[in-house]
């Protein structure tokens, strides 16, 4: 058969499929590529790697000095800050060498003998992939479940270990997705996947039971299912949850026999969450909440025996330019993590009196998340802060004093001096007029005269803000003197629901016109040359820069797209894969000809066009959920027939990993260096 060597198209030997939709025919001459296990379709996908292999070839070496200064920078014996929970202190480790942490918790004081729960180097034995999803105690330490991945396809095992003795229990469940203890030790509550891997059922499971009893199954194929615990240990919530409306239920975790309430009936257009704490009047509720349109939400308290609206009392309120992200609820306070102007910040409010301040952060541009909050009763609140130049650290903020003390900043070896990078906050103008915010970091000394390279990343989807984290690896690319900038399109969170309701649905273009807008703003403020720009994004944001190189191939020199969602119409056509019925609420259903004709209009797959394309890089992942394996292969197979130019178009396709790629860190560094040694090579910097 063909291969990606050969000068015509590689799957050319194949009849097209032929579907009508809405009275139009469509063509797809590469769907054969959707049979996983064909031999030939493996054949093809082996191909393309060694393909890619073959055109790289030359950056093997600069690849390993890639790796190796990576890896140089990395502390790699190294522990998490430990987390006080029921009289233990729960930690990770890494060992030099090894690929995966270490569980660990001592009983009592630091200085207590260490007892290893989870070695996960160990669990990977035998598996060219390890992740680990639920990780739950019981209250008297006794017991730990824990659900692990060996694939990649994010379908987690359940089990259950006896901490006391090591021993595993005979339970091995399927398909879990969520799960939480109840006040009793030998009680659990979980969530089981369809096979569309939707989470649909919530079972309750007692140790030892010959079988499990079905406590509630989520029909509507828009939602999706969630179980948890409060912090306070007294409530277990279950979630159901579409994108754009929620129905809590809860039970009192002291009687996991009993039955279930809902808490607020679902209706359209309606979200919300619940934490349980106390207050004026006893036991009560805290409701997040973005009903009758306040679409930023807002916080109100009600008794957690009934919680109906007219009990109500508002707490803090709606407003148009602070997006109310969530809440943390402890005894003698609640800290809200409001976003605003892009930058979340901390609110902090003591019960007693109702007084409240915010946590001020110092830099332009930053990330602040929530670290470790285990514990209900505690003046002391954990949060993690780091920003482009700042690397994660890890603070204690008391709540009462607003003392403020640092447990741990991720070290960063190798001579790491901030002060030798600078970061930005920008805004650029879309063409509605609308200011789109840019976060960018630069060498000090990188001039501003339009002559230097940039790779620009985005995403913009789910209301999702594009996080501005600290990378020890991103210093390979700022000492070699390229400026990183993410473009906060819209689609994602970073001002608010409204944000993200201008960029989804029948509004999506703004997503691709914002990041077209913030690259050309870039490149006419001087901070890069257009043929030394490179643009980046995974999954909506692989989708992101397929469908903006289609609007404008000339926009940039390289262009890589990890696991891109770039095949939108087939995908959202096909209700049988992950994913697709519950993400109507986002992208829009095919089977509406208004939202189809949206749909088709910017599908990269779709619309790919006879012309000259940027360099580009495409990864996958043959076990991926998320994003299937064929939408990139299929997307770079049509295009090898479009493309009328000499640059590079490699698909790396990793055959043991699902959508986040390798699971072992050693692996993920080896798949970084690839990566820049690609960018930097086709913006000349190698």
């Amino acid at each position: 058969m063909p291969t990606p060597a050969d000068p015509g198209p590689p799957v050319a030997r194949r009849a097209p499929t032929v579907a009508v939709v809405h009275g139009e025919r469509r063509e797809d001459g590469y769907a054969w590529l959707r049979a996983k296990d064909d031999p030939e379709v493996r054949a093809y996908l082996e191909a393309e790697n060694a393909y890619t292999d073959r055109a790289m070839a030359p950056t093997a070496a600069f690849q390993g000095a890639l790796y190796q200064e990576m890896l140089a920078r990395i502390k790699e014996d190294d522990a998490t800050v430990p987390v006080p929970f029921g009289g233990f202190s729960y930690y990770s480790r890494t060992e030099q060498g090894k690929q995966y942490p270490i569980y660990c918790r001592r009983a009592g004081s630091p200085e207590a003998p260490e007892q290893v729960t989870l070695d996960l180097n160990r669990l990977a034995e035998g598996h060219a992939f390890m992740a680990l999803g639920a990780y739950r105690v019981t209250d008297d330490g006794r017991r730990l479940a824990y659900a692990t991945d060996v694939t990649g396809f994010r379908e987690y095992t359940l089990h259950v270990k006896d901490l006391a003795t090591g021993e595993l229990a005979p339970e091995r469940i399927e398909r879990v997705a969520a799960v939480a203890w109840a006040a009793e030790p030998d009680v659990l509550f979980y969530v089981t996947e369809d096979d569309a891997k939707r989470p649909h059922r919530l079972w309750r499971h007692r140790l030892g039971a010959p079988a499990d009893e079905l406590i509630y199954e989520e029909t509507d194929p828009l939602f999706r299912l969630h179980v948890e615990r409060s912090r306070s240990r007294s409530w277990l919530f279950a979630t159901s949850a579409s994108f754009t409306s929620t129905e809590v239920r809860c039970l009192p975790a002291a009687d996991p026999g009993g039955a279930w309430r809902v808490i607020l009936p679902r209706e359209p257009d309606h979200e919300y969450d619940v934490d349980h704490g106390t207050g004026p009047g006893g036991d009560l509720f805290y409701i997040r909440t973005n009903g009758g349109g306040r679409r930023n939400f807002r916080l109100v308290t009600a008794p957690a025996d009934d919680p109906r609206p007219s009990r109500w009392t508002e707490r803090l309120p709606h407003r148009d330019d602070v997006m109310l992200e969530g809440v943390d609820v402890l005894a003698g306070h609640w800290v809200a993590l409001e976003r605003a102007d892009g930058l979340l910040r901390l609110r902090v409010t003591r019960l007693a009196d109702g007084a409240s301040h915010h946590v001020a952060f110092p830099e332009p541009a930053y990330e602040v998340t929530p670290e470790g909050n285990a514990e209900f009763a505690t003046t002391r609140y954990r949060f993690r802060y780091q920003s482009f130049v700042t690397p994660p650290s890890v603070f204690d903020e008391d709540l009462d004093t607003r003392a403020r003390t640092l447990l741990k900043r991720t070290e960063v070896l190798g001579g790491f001096d901030p002060a030798r990078y600078r970061t930005e906050r920008l805004h650029a103008t879309a063409p509605d007029g609308t200011r789109v915010p840019i976060s960018l970091v630069r060498p000090t000394d990188a001039p501003r005269d339009g002559s230097g390279p940039l790779l620009l990343a985005g995403y913009g989807a789910y209301g999702i803000p594009y996080p501005v984290t600290f990378s020890s690896n991103r210093l390979s690319l700022l000492d070699r003197g390229v400026t990183v900038a993410i473009a906060h399109v819209r689609g994602g969170g970073e001002l608010g629901k409204r944000w993200h309701d201008d960029g989804r649905m029948l509004a999506k273009r703004h997503t691709f016109t914002d990041f077209v807008a913030c690259a050309d703003f870039l490149v006419a403020s001087g901070y890069a040359a257009r043929a030394r720009l490179a643009i980046e994004g995974g999954s909506a944001g692989g989708l992101l820069v397929g469908a903006v190189l289609n609007l404008r191939p000339d926009l940039c020199r390289a262009a890589v797209l990890r696991v891109p969602f770039v095949d939108v119409v087939n995908t959202m056509l096909d209700e049988s894969l992950p994913l697709t019925i519950g993400e109507y609420e986002e992208w829009g259903n095919p089977k509406v000809r208004a939202e189809y004709d949206v749909l088709e209009s910017y599908c990269p797959y779709t619309n790919l066009a006879r012309g000259p394309y940027p360099a580009m890089l495409v990864r996958t992942s043959l076990n991926d959920s998320q994003v299937m394996y064929w939408e990139p292969a299929k997307y770079v197979a049509k295009l090898r027939t479009l493309k009328t130019d000499d640059a590079p178009l490699l698909l790396k396709v990793n055959l043991a990993a699902g959508h986040g790629g390798a699971s072992g860190r050693y692996d993920a560094l080896r798949e970084a260096a690839f990566d820049y040694a690609f960018v930097l090579q086709a913006l000349g910097l190698a």
